[in-house]
């Protein structure tokens, strides 16, 4: 884990080094020795933010210490951080400072600071995941489906919605049709953004995995042969879940000669009585470093 964690470091010291230069994603998952994909879902796990969104703070954490010392025009400085005209960067300074760079340079207004980050090693240790690896056939989700946002903390509003709407008839036949693990009515995310962000769109799948042949009311994602790693989890819901991604790719990964590689995820969810209580088992799709 700490070698993962000095690679990423090496990576966060060549975002600061070009940070009036285009940053290549492919060239820091080169210096973290991992995928592009891996690296952007490592990085926003570690930073709990999305890697553009922090090039970004930082770009103009660094624009604004320039703003205000005035020694360049602010046409130089928005070209200087790749912006494209005054007007795209003016925009963008006053989403990050709250205040557009000219008043900020007239007034000497108070900015805002995206701190550098930097990976460092906390051994905790208080409790084990318990996971396994299975080689699975190529199968396919099939169920209902909509695209909502994604949603960090807590119920994501707009599924609980979609899953009122399915009638029980439409989902005594999907539950029928659940043939293989995960055994039962699953939650599926699939064809999410790579930044990962809060509001980005997901496909969600209220469904089953499956082998058998789709009805033609309902919806279906087909899933090729790989790896995955399967995690088991209980706990207070929803938090339990949510925490059990988050520790998947801040304890497991590192940890672990795995890293994750594209595909759906899969949520198998039995819920307590009163619902405030969940036994959960999460599949990451996922294949061996080095691959």
């Amino acid at each position: 884990m700490a070698e993962m964690l000095e690679r990423l470091n090496e990576a966060l010291e060549h975002i600061e080094s070009r940070l009036d230069q285009p940053i290549e994603v492919a060239g820091l998952a080169r210096i973290a020795m991992t995928s592009e994909y891996h690296f952007r879902r490592m990085f926003s796990a570690l930073a709990g933010l999305p890697l553009s969104e922090y090039i970004r703070r930082r770009r103009l954490t660094v624009a604004g210490a320039e703003v205000l010392a005035g020694r360049r025009t602010l046409l130089e400085i928005a070209v200087r951080y790749g912006y494209g005209s005054g007007e795209a960067f003016a925009r963008a300074f006053r989403a990050v400072h709250g205040v557009g760079p000219g008043e900020a340079r007239r007034t000497g207004a108070a900015l805002n600071s995206q701190p550098r980050l930097s990976f460092r090693l906390v051994v905790e240790g208080n409790s084990s995941m318990r996971y396994r690896i299975v080689e699975k056939e190529q199968f396919r989700v099939v169920g209902r489906k909509v695209r909502v946002p994604l949603v960090h903390e807590g119920v994501n509003p707009e599924i609980a919605r979609f899953i009122r709407g399915i009638d029980q008839e439409t989902l005594r036949r999907v539950e029928a049709l659940s043939d293989q693990e995960p055994k039962g009515i699953v939650g599926v995310s699939d064809n999410l953004d790579p930044s990962r962000a809060e509001g980005t769109e997901l496909d969600y799948y209220h469904g089953v995995v499956t082998g058998a042949a789709t009805p033609e009311d309902l919806d279906e994602l087909a899933v090729p042969a790989g790896t995955w790693a399967v995690f088991d989890n209980s706990g207070p819901f929803p938090q339990a879940l949510q925490h059990l991604w988050r520790d998947v790719f801040t304890q497991w990964f590192p940890s672990n000669p795995y890293r994750s590689r594209p595909g759906p995820e899969i949520l198998s969810v039995r819920l307590s009585p009163d619902a405030a209580q969940a036994d959960a088992q999460l599949w990451i799709p996922v294949e061996r470093e080095g691959i």
